[in-house]
């Protein structure tokens, strides 16, 4: 895989300083049953990495000192540590918002058919990845019968009460393009979802969030392999608006990978671009220490997150046109 970190480093965007935090976000390790090729965490069916418990009673512990809202469980699949009951349930006992980044397509995989129902009784939020409404560039981007598996999967959920208003479970799907350019608007492009997903599948979700291609990692290789790396920079700080700046997820947010070390977010992460741009830090590290006004280490990839209407792990940002 080759590595774009060289052509990035260097970078014009501007300086960032942190809000306060609102939420936790921990990879729970590498390991995925699929392979995607927009993944900017290079995640697969043979990757290792896995946090360990120790890690989760850290990061558990840093929540409730530090106040945190959410926590926000990712991946690769979240669900294939072995101890993503635990955290949730310990999570959630402690009063804690919990997001599952779900890989839909898990809850069909052999041995895991426990994913589905312990979502629900956990009221876990399911963000669920379904990068089109159309069965052509999902197999594209994801592999041969992902598309047809996800929609199983979602129905699953449904049937449990997911995407229903009387029930208050929420499930969010999330886009991302099937190339080197910007997502549509999400407003139209969500109609569109709820409209199609619906007619054909009788599928039902609370909301949709686009989001943009990172230039890094798998999908950052692809792009230089195919030539297309410089244009697609080019279009990305052509698009950023520096209102956007203001709503980037940096800002409320720590990222935390499967050793406990801490980033500014989940991309800064893949890139081994430490919090706050200086020396390795782990949480342990963090647990008193100041983060409001600090320093948010950014570099040429932050152009993703405030091209057009912005880009998030909650989609487009509030306030840009959409």
């Amino acid at each position: 895989m080759r590595d774009t970190w060289p052509r990035l480093a260097t970078s014009a965007f501007p300086a960032l300083q942190r809000g306060a935090l609102a939420t936790l976000q921990l990879n729970l390790g590498y390991l995925c049953n699929i392979r995607c090729i927009h993944c900017h965490v290079d995640a697969g069916p043979r990757r290792t990495e896995l946090m360990a418990r120790p890690t989760m009673e850290l990061a558990l512990a840093f929540a409730a000192r530090r106040r945190v809202a959410t926590l926000d469980l990712t991946g690769g699949s979240p669900e294939m540590n072995p101890d993503f009951r635990w955290l949730v349930e310990h999570a959630r006992a402690a009063g804690l918002h919990v997001m599952d980044r779900c890989n839909p397509t898990i809850l069909e995989e052999p041995g895991f058919e426990w994913v589905a129902p312990f979502l629900a009784a956990a009221r876990v939020q399911v963000v669920a990845s379904l990068p089109c409404y159309s069965q052509a560039n999902v197999d594209e981007q994801r592999g041969d019968g992902v598309f047809d598996s996800s929609i199983r999967a979602l129905r699953r959920l449904n049937a449990l009460g997911y995407g229903q208003p009387e029930t208050g479970l929420e499930i969010d799907l999330v886009y991302n393009p099937n190339g080197a350019l910007l997502p549509p608007p999400q407003d139209a492009l969500e109609a569109d979802y709820k409209r199609l997903l619906g007619e054909r599948f009788g599928i039902v979700f609370n909301r949709l969030f686009t989001i943009t291609n990172m230039p890094i990692k798998r999908f950052g290789s692809w792009l230089l392999s195919t030539g297309q790396f410089d244009a697609y920079m080019e279009t990305l700080r052509t698009a950023h608006r520096p209102d956007n700046a203001a709503g980037v997820m940096c800002r409320t947010l720590v990222s935390v990978d499967h050793e406990g070390y801490v980033y500014d977010c989940d991309f800064n992460q893949m890139l081994r671009l430490p919090l706050g741009g200086g020396a390795p830090r782990h949480l342990r590290d963090i647990l008193d220490a100041p983060l409001v006004d600090n320093p948010i280490a950014v570099a040429d990839h932050c152009f993703g997150c405030t091209a057009g209407q912005g880009s998030s792990c909650g989609g487009a940002l509030a306030g840009a046109p959409r």
